[in-house]
């Protein structure tokens, strides 16, 4: 059974996340939703999802005040995070890139690095988007993985370096290579990044697609019609 790849994409942020007790998932990240719904569906409903532009069942009745007090306290494992620009030192640019401005920082600086686990994610891959060096450093820490729409990389703290770890079905090395502004580790062979089961798919086109049509309708209709 063939997946789309926003299905692939949810499959592996709810691999790479696993256990998890209490995510938190900003506005306009339909996939990482999309993601935690699936794995809360395979897992008697474990990890709690916040969706911060929930419209209900939002337990936070302050906004991010609210998010960034849990997050302090240790209260959320996992965040998701993304940027105009990311680079090989795992800095994000969420404030101007190329002579264009974007909506800025808000709480990433302060959650990177207070979230135990932060997975950066970006759907594109390009070496527009994935840079020597940022324009600006909106966020700087030290993220679990970044995934792109056509590969995972895991960070290595110590050399603080990105290393390869898998390439989507569909896309090559030599493709990631040449899409990739910044220098990266990567073994002799590459594998090809998991793609869903035949019960995840069936989720994601059930349970979890009828849970992000509520909250993104224009997502899924485009992914699930």
């Amino acid at each position: 059974m063939s997946c789309a790849p926003e299905e692939l994409l949810a499959f592996t942020l709810a691999r790479l996340v696993g256990q998890a007790g209490h995510v938190a998932v900003g506005a306009a990240s339909p996939i990482p939703a999309a993601a935690m719904f699936l794995l809360a569906a395979r897992n008697a409903g474990r990890p709690r999802v916040s969706l911060l532009q929930k419209r209900e069942g939002n337990p936070f009745t302050e906004g991010s005040r609210e998010l960034f007090d849990l997050a302090g306290q240790g209260r959320i494992d996992v965040f998701f995070l993304g940027g105009a620009q990311i680079d090989g030192e795992a800095n994000l640019n969420l404030v101007e890139a190329e002579g264009r401005r974007f909506p800025g920082s808000f709480g990433s600086a302060f959650m990177y690095p207070v979230v135990p686990r932060t997975i950066l994610f970006r759907e594109e891959h390009s070496r527009r988007v994935l840079v020597p060096k940022v324009e600006f450093v909106s966020a700087r820490g030290d993220p679990q993985a970044l995934v792109t729409g056509m590969a995972v990389f895991a960070w290595h703290k110590g050399p603080r370096r990105f290393r390869l770890e898998s390439v989507h079905p569909g896309h090559t090395a030599q493709q990631i290579h040449e899409s990739t502004g910044f220098d990266y580790d990567a073994p002799a062979q590459v594998c090809a990044t998991p793609e869903p089961d035949q019960s995840a798919l069936e989720l994601l086109r059930g349970t979890v697609a009828r849970r992000v049509a509520a909250d993104y309708p224009e997502f899924a209709r485009r992914v699930w019609g």
